[in-house]
């Protein structure tokens, strides 16, 4: 029938309507907390040998996949500790390779509410050239012997003086690889047996374009907060960001709103040392966890319907 897509559609609409609802009604019995489960994905991971083009960076004291597990079994203590509530998985605890496929896999699987990808930015040295000198060549042109000035070259490098981090968001780019995440892996069992053909119907679609435009916010949301406690701790920010064209496929792969968080560059001394410390990490750990408690305030009021604490902005 050609009225069924249409109420089916209403239905849907009112199941949403009704949640939001709920949350307003009932918010003096029992807040919703949307954050329950967070996905924590440390960088990389496993022999060069295994990992191939997916290895990560190398600095002259840790490798990437290295410094972004010590960070993140770190911010898993810190959110243990401070959100005790808040489930914590990790795709990886120890020094083996997971393609993003299995990465995101990993997330989805757990049905997470928050992804975060730790990484190591890095960066070539620059390259310097000047002419110590020349020697003359002797060449022939047109029949005839000719004298020829060849400069010679002294070439040299120095570090590269990009530093400070950078939290990504999906890009808008692929929104649509972002929605075929969420068909896929978080529609509730409820809202399938509504609409009959859940894939290809138009309500479907309408509703995952919803939710998937306000994962963006979230995300978008979160990365800088994130930025904005990496600079009350002292760090150089270079803020929050898309990859639009190229895109990072794990953060349009999960079914959850997601971050990826570059923590310094290797290529840069200073921060190097920072970030391969045990104090340094465990600082970078504490205000990403920071940002995270900041986010869960703010989404709690949002789908709750209840003013900010003061003070938590």
């Amino acid at each position: 029938m050609k009225t069924r897509p249409f109420f089916s559609l209403l239905w849907l609409l009112f199941l949403l309507l009704s949640t939001s609802a709920n949350a307003q009604t009932d918010k003096g019995k029992t807040m919703k907390h949307p954050l329950k489960r967070i996905v924590i994905d440390p960088g990389h991971g496993g022999p060069s040998a295994i990992a191939g083009k997916f290895y990560g960076a190398s600095g002259k004291k840790m490798e990437e996949k290295d410094v972004a597990l010590a960070i993140g079994l770190k911010l898993r203590d810190v959110i243990t500790s401070q959100m005790p509530d808040v489930e914590v998985i990790m795709t990886r605890t120890t020094d083996e390779f997971n393609s993003p496929i299995v990465k995101a896999n990993k997330a989805n699987a757990a049905k997470g509410d928050l992804f975060i990808s730790i990484h190591c930015n890095d960066v070539s040295p620059i390259r310097h050239t000047e002419i110590t000198g020349y020697t003359t060549k002797t060449i022939k042109r047109k029949g005839k012997k000719i004298k020829k000035k060849i400069p010679e070259y002294r070439t040299w490098y120095t570090p590269n003086p990009a530093m400070g981090t950078e939290t990504y968001i999906w890009g808008v780019g692929k929104t649509k690889d972002k929605e075929e995440a969420l068909m896929e892996n978080n529609f509730s069992d409820t809202a399938m047996l509504v609409v009959d053909g859940f894939d290809n119907n138009p309500a479907m679609k309408m509703i995952n374009s919803m939710r998937t435009q306000e994962y963006a916010n979230r995300s978008r949301k979160l990365a800088e907060t994130v930025e904005e406690e990496f600079v009350r701790s002292g760090r150089v920010s270079r803020g929050a960001k898309q990859r639009d064209e190229k895109g990072i496929w794990v953060l349009q792969a999960v079914a959850m709103p997601a971050i990826l968080i570059e923590v310094g560059f290797l290529s840069h001394p200073e921060e190097e040392a920072l970030i391969t410390s045990e104090d340094g990490q465990q600082q970078t750990a504490e205000a990403i966890a920071r940002a995270v408690k900041r986010y869960r305030v703010s989404l709690e009021a949002q789908v709750n319907g209840t003013a900010l604490p003061a003070g938590s902005k």
